[in-house]
């Protein structure tokens, strides 16, 4: 039996109506231009937008070097309200690799997106935690916390600015 680690929550309030966030969330060409870490430049974007399908993504890193890819497998789709997906980094194909700069990190986290709308603004809550992960994985994702709310505030800050933009 698996240890569960306690998950790791972000919140945050768009100035943006549901349909318009949700729309960011599952259309391939709206996430090519916001998805990832600060800095980083999609590369390549592939949405199947299905439970069973995913979201395969690659990117290159600021220093123009390092390419990165992950994907997002759906198990859950519930139009406009929730998205459930398993996040892995992998390799070009989908395929699940370790994360490029950690060897113990998950190779599996679960994450669930809620989406709720309170007079035209969109509180957007993001719960995810580690699947399938031996002891040492969940330690590492424990250790990371105060990594990954850096990296989801860098990502939704992007978020923010593409939907401020109209988008």
């Amino acid at each position: 039996m698996y240890k569960m680690a306690e998950s790791f929550v972000v919140e945050r309030v768009f100035d943006a109506p549901r349909a318009h966030v949700w729309a960011a969330f599952t259309e391939s060409d709206r996430m090519a231009k916001w998805w990832g870490p600060k800095g980083f430049t999609m590369l390549v974007s592939k949405l199947d937008l299905r439970p069973g399908g995913m979201f395969l993504y690659g990117m290159k890193a600021p220093d123009g070097k390092t390419t990165m890819w992950g994907r997002l497998a759906y198990r859950a789709i519930e139009p406009p309200e929730r998205l459930e997906f398993v996040v892995s980094f992998t390799d070009p194909d989908g395929n699940p690799v370790r994360h490029p700069m950690s060897d113990t990190w998950p190779l599996e986290v679960f994450n669930s997106a809620t989406f709720t709308e309170t007079d035209g603004k969109t509180t957007l809550r993001v719960e995810g935690y580690p699947i399938n992960a031996t002891d040492e994985e969940i330690a590492t994702f424990e250790a990371g916390r105060e990594s990954m709310n850096k990296g989801f505030a860098g990502t939704l800050d992007q978020l923010a600015a593409y939907l401020a933009a109209g988008n």
